[in-house]
């Protein structure tokens, strides 16, 4: 890759990170699209891959995000927490960006279940009266596999969650890859969710000048 083409990628990976944190956008390659547009660059450009946008974002909000910042995604590891203990019989997994830090208020907490039968998730939330939506997402396998799972997403509090639920055999299995690296998805546990939630957030503390 030529220097002109590096400089075309450094400057694509900060737009779309600005985007993404200031526009709520959540879909990178929408962002990136979006980040060449405004940039003026060729339509053609080689995009960067996803992992660097993802890096960028987090450090913007370290760097921009303040407080606002600090206390949204502490809020939603909060509710990540919560939200696993009142599914504990789903054996309950944090994924994406609540685990990783590159949150924007667009976020919401996203989870990963295991059970026999997933409408078992709708049972469990009828019987408790917690309104919910279904729907699915997609997930793409190292062996190539491709598997639409279902969700239900619901609210805790102003927060929403949302669970994927899969066979109870895939906790036996390798995770569905991550869009960002193209690796088996990290998947924390409620004891690691609860370590993540006890570790300070980074941001960035500027001096005041004083006239």
């Amino acid at each position: 890759m030529g220097k002109r083409a590096i400089g075309f990628q450094r400057e694509i990976v900060a737009e779309a990170a600005r985007l993404i944190c200031e526009e709520r956008l959540t879909d990178y390659r929408m962002a990136k699209h979006k980040a060449a547009e405004r940039l003026g660059l060729p339509s053609r450009s080689q995009m960067p891959d996803n992992a660097r946008i993802h890096e960028a974002v987090i450090e913007y909000q370290r760097l921009f995000g303040g407080n606002e910042y600090a206390e949204r995604l502490q809020l939603l590891r909060q509710t990540a927490v919560r939200a696993m203990k009142l599914l504990a019989d789903f054996s309950p997994r944090l994924v994406g960006a609540v685990a990783t830090g590159a949150t924007t208020d667009a976020h919401l907490v996203r989870l990963h279940g295991f059970a026999d039968k997933p409408e078992m998730l709708d049972i469990f939330l009828e019987g408790r009266h917690i309104p919910y939506e279904t729907g699915e997402r997609r997930y793409r396998y190292p062996d190539g596999r491709i598997e639409e799972v279902p969700t239900c997403e619901f609210l805790a509090g102003d927060v929403g969650v949302e669970m994927a639920m899969f066979s109870t055999e895939a906790l036996r299995r390798p995770s569905p890859l991550s869009p960002l690296d193209n690796q088996p998805m990290k998947r924390l546990d409620l004891a690691a969710a609860q370590r993540l939630l006890e570790q300070p957030i980074e941001i960035a503390v500027y001096d005041s000048e004083i006239d």
